[in-house]
């Protein structure tokens, strides 16, 4: 990991291994992630483009998903990953996610010949303004380019608009950034505002209603920044593939209540990162200029300490069986 100043100064260098063994960074590209996992499905069980307008419990007991196609579907149990804006959630009475203050332009640089770069995560810090990269295959870079704004701002379809306001930002910051952002197709480019919602204990809705539950950012959508929102949806995932098992071979216990175990396990997890991940964005994105003095001088520099900053990555579980 390299962090460097807007005017390309290095502030430090951490190798992970130095500082913490039990540490790595694996960039995944989305799209290979999802693949991989449709691919351990039989064909014919993905129904892609189906979004979910209506939702309500049957008589039966069952759950019936109408889809945006006008198709029907009578589900005995529903697991509801369909991320920050989830209907699903709104039916079971979770309040909308909150704007944090700022947004995210993002993308994937693609080099035909090969990427350059090393196998690390590069971090440029400004004012009120950040920004990322970190190669995810031979030929492709994901990168981000964070800031402040009031408002979340109208939905820009324009690609040539995204990537006009991404280079207004970071305008004169370090070539190579520059350089995958003008290497970026315009399909990848995307704005979008981050958000977050806090489950206060009581306060909040529980995580399942019924036999319908909900996993990943349709419960807790989290901000971006300590690079978690995935990593805990795939360990909702392994937490609730176990409770279910456990239920199905035994009768001790119901899908109810493997779903209310599966929350009570997880809350204290996702919880604190939720509050962590807002606290961490907020402080990195302040403008003020003595702030910025202290974190580039003395707060980077003398006083981070990876490992610390990095314990929140730890998650650790028995293997899942599969027989």
């Amino acid at each position: 990991m390299v962090i460097k100043s807007e005017d390309g100064n290095e502030m430090r260098s951490f190798n992970f291994k130095d500082e913490d063994e039990s540490q790595e960074v694996r960039a995944v590209e989305r799209r290979i992630l999802l693949e991989t996992l449709a691919n351990q499905l039989p064909s014919d069980s993905v129904s892609f483009s189906s979004r979910l307008v209506n939702i309500q419990r049957e008589e039966n007991g069952e759950t019936k998903l109408q889809l945006q196609d006008g198709s029907e579907l009578s589900a005995k149990v529903v697991i509801a990953c369909d991320g920050i804006g989830s209907p699903v959630a709104k039916w079971m009475g979770f309040p909308e996610p909150k704007y944090v203050g700022h947004c995210a332009f993002r993308g994937l640089g693609y080099f035909p010949e090969g990427q350059p770069f090393n196998p690390r995560v590069n971090y440029i810090y400004g004012k009120g303004i950040r920004a990322a990269y970190v190669p995810v295959s031979s030929t492709k870079v994901y990168w981000f380019v964070c800031f402040n704004s009031s408002s979340p701002g109208p939905k820009i379809t324009d690609t040539s608009l995204l990537r006009q306001q991404t280079n207004e930002l970071v305008r004169n910051w370090p070539a190579d950034l520059l350089n995958i952002i003008d290497l970026t197709p315009d399909d990848t480019i995307i704005r979008t505002p981050l958000v977050d919602r806090w489950l206060w204990p009581v306060a909040s809705p529980p995580a399942s209603t019924g036999k319908v539950v909900l996993v990943g950012d349709a419960w807790h959508p989290m901000t971006p920044n300590l690079g978690q929102g995935a990593c805990c949806a795939l360990e909702d995932a392994v937490v609730l593939a176990k409770k279910l098992a456990e239920a199905v071979k035994s009768e001790a216990m119901s899908i109810e209540e493997a779903f209310r175990s599966y929350q009570d396990e997880r809350w204290g997890r996702v919880f604190p990162l939720t509050i962590r991940a807002n606290v961490v964005g907020t402080l990195l994105q302040w403008d003020d200029p003595l702030w910025c003095f202290v974190r580039n001088n003395i707060v980077i520099p003398k006083l981070v300490s990876l490992g610390p900053v990095l314990e929140h990555t730890n998650f650790e579980f028995e293997p899942l069986l599969t027989n």
